[in-house]
């Protein structure tokens, strides 16, 4: 689509001296009714510096009036910085943003009707920044359907004055999809580390990438003006290719910050090194969390990780999962992730949330919504302000506190599982625990109503995809079913009538008495939640691979702790190879193996027995020396073959002659 070229840019008359400007000298560019795009996560990758300076030249000048301004993330503290910056009647007259509860100098202006405004989906809203670039008309999708974006539900519009319809109903062989309109860029405001003369951009300092080179293309392919605050500058040709993540060619002014408080690495941190995955930070072994509401949910919801997942925690209380999960030795068992494009590591929470210490990857925002929108997240444990009986869930508007769905739409519709997380009421926590026993005070918000005030999640489109969805309180749990929610658990003290039934404006479905939650969550000491991931049935540790005659044994973080242990591993071998009346190979898995003391000799007696009886030749590995030394010495005194490898790949090597 042709877009007409900022007139200050009709022979791209900035040389390569020219692009290094001064703050005012860059945002003196902007006109009236130009559409601004701004890049950022809370405090993250956003130019301050730049914001600042339009600020102070409209509230001198009046000047530039009517920017339309558009933005993924959430960029604010909940205060006087990042985009309330730009919280002024005049200045802007539309926004389209997904997130809202940090800019409450812009959510009021939205809400009392003195700007258009819509808040979509921010994973819409950074691939729409990706496909302007392209020149295509917009960005279909499904992420946003059976929600307050749909067009048959407001159409993401915040207020009655935003009648410009932004987002359509598209649908394709049979299928639903949602259509959100392009259009085109005159400005980006962005951010990054070092510049060169040139306008090459590098981020080594930055703890995200963000959707930054998306904005820059699509601005300059609008035929817009392309800014970026850095915090130094070098000589042209001197950075390494490899880190320009803006090139040149798409930047046209470049701004050194002067002023070191605008260029914060998060609006919590001025700088760590570990955000920005330049060291690897020593990490504390965090304080147990005092028992409490929180951790009472955030231990539940513990109970669905599964070992090998690809997690993400929402802000708020999900926050908790990840303090519980450290207490219980589980994090390097699963891969936690955060949606402006944080890989592994621990995430941050605050106003350093998005960024994350020791990370794995540090990709940008737009794929990072690819791999959440393909369905790639195993599990979500996001926030719950209010969820009506057919399992829809509000997070974004509350009366006139205006909070924005950010990424919960896209993560919510597309993870495989989902928690949702939550008290019961909406009160001041008063709660005690007596005995294992939980304790209640009286009265709160009704959180259960009758029907969501703002749907930021459809349980109906969840349940026709037969989605797995619970909802987390620390009196009881609920799941997601077709005809509704089910009320499955109960804290033990909680009385069903007085403290769950009476407080809900919906009778949930009880086909069954809900039973009881596991008493571990409400003990002091920790709840063994490692050894419940890793209890992997007996019967699944087995299997046989015909084609190569070779006979597999994962005794990986298996217990060994009586002499049935031992017989039912005997019967099980029994039972697998007997009907084949021929031996076969066998490479067993010793990894994290434990076997009490005493029963060492009785166990190496059993394996010698088997060994005999079915293998014609068995390798085993683990990666312990203590064990390799401990059981090859026991086998060894049974005359069993008693080396031990280090490894699966040495095991097969030398399997078989």
């Amino acid at each position: 689509m042709p877009h007409q070229t900022h007139p200050l840019l009709s022979n791209r008359p900035f040389t390569e001296k020219g692009k290094v400007v001064s703050a005012q000298e860059a945002v003196n560019l902007i006109r009236d009714g130009d559409a601004v795009a701004t890049g950022g996560f809370v405090g993250i990758g956003f130019a301050e510096h730049l914001a600042v300076a339009l600020e102070e030249r409209f509230m001198t000048t009046g000047q530039p009036r009517n920017l339309t301004l558009m933005y993924a993330a959430g960029q604010g503290d909940g205060k006087t910085r990042g985009l309330n910056h730009l919280g002024h009647e005049g200045l802007v007259a539309r926004v389209i943003g997904g997130h809202w509860g940090l800019v409450p100098k812009l959510q009021k202006l939205a809400i009392e009707g003195r700007i258009q405004a819509w808040n979509l989906p921010q994973g819409v809203i950074s691939h729409l920044f990706r496909d302007i670039a392209a020149g295509k008309p917009g960005t279909l999708s499904r992420v946003g359907l059976g929600t307050f974006v749909d067009p048959r539900l407001g159409g993401g519009r915040i207020n009655d004055v935003s009648t410009e319809e932004r987002v359509s109903l598209l649908p394709i062989d049979g299928e639903e999809y949602l259509f959100y309109k392009a259009l085109p860029l005159q400005v980006a405001l962005l951010r990054g580390t070092t510049a060169d003369t040139l306008g090459n951009i590098s981020m080594e300092r930055e703890a995200l990438i963000m959707e930054s080179l998306a904005i820059a293309t699509a601005v300059h392919n609008s035929g817009g003006l392309v800014i970026v605050q850095v915090e130094r500058l070098a000589k042209r040709g001197s950075l390494p290719p490899q880190s320009v993540r803006i090139p040149g060619i798409l930047v046209d002014c470049v701004v050194v910050c002067d002023d070191p408080e605008h260029h914060w690495q998060t609006f919590g941190t001025r700088y760590n090194p570990a955000y920005s995955g330049e060291i690897k930070a020593p990490m504390a072994t965090p304080e147990p969390i005092p028992l409490s509401a929180r951790k009472i949910i955030a231990r539940r919801a513990a109970f669905e990780l599964k070992p090998n997942s690809v997690v993400n925690l929402g802000i708020g209380m999900p926050e908790g999962v990840g303090p519980v999960a450290s207490e219980e030795r589980v994090l390097e068992l699963m891969t936690l992730t955060a949606e402006p494009g944080v890989i592994g590591g621990l995430p941050a929470s605050g106003l350093n949330f998005g960024a994350a210490l020791n990370v794995q990857a540090i990709i940008d925002q737009p794929a990072q919504f690819d791999f959440y929108d393909g369905g790639g997240l195993d599990i979500a444990f996001l926030g719950m302000a209010q969820v009506d009986g057919q399992g829809n869930v509000n997070v974004s508007k509350f009366g006139p506190r205006l909070a924005g769905a950010g990424g919960f739409i896209n993560i919510s519709q597309n993870a495989r599982r989902v928690v949702f997380m939550g008290t019961f009421v909406a009160a001041l926590e008063e709660l005690a625990i007596v005995d294992g026993e939980v304790r209640l005070a009286e009265g709160g918000v009704k959180k259960f109503v009758a029907s969501v005030e703002h749907r930021t999640f459809s349980g109906a489109l969840a349940a026709a995809e037969s989605k797995p969805v619970l909802y987390v309180t620390e009196r009881c749990v609920f799941r997601l079913t077709a005809e509704g929610l089910v009320l499955e658990e109960i804290a033990p003290g909680v009385d069903l009538e007085r403290d769950v039934l009476a407080l809900m404006d919906f009778k949930p479905l009880m086909p069954v008495p809900p039973r009881l939650m596991d008493a571990r969550i409400f003990r002091e000491e920790a709840m063994g939640l490692r050894e419940h991931l890793l209890d992997q049935p007996l019967a699944q540790r087995f299997t046989f691979d015909a084609a190569e005659e070779v006979f597999f044994i994962n005794f990986e973080n298996l217990k060994v702790s009586t002499q049935a242990d031992i017989d039912t591993i005997r019967e099980t071998v029994e039972a697998w190879l007997t009907p084949l009346q021929r031996k076969v190979y066998a490479i067993v898995n010793y990894d994290h193996f434990r076997i009490d003391e005493d029963l060492l000799g009785v166990y190496t007696e059993m394996v010698s027995d088997l060994e005999a009886r079915f293998y014609s030749k068995v390798t085993r590995y683990t990666t312990s020396v203590f064990l390799r030394m401990k059981l090859g010495d026991a086998l060894e005194a049974r005359s069993v073959a008693a080396h031990i490898y280090e490894s699966a790949e040495e095991a097969r090597a030398h399997l078989k002659p």
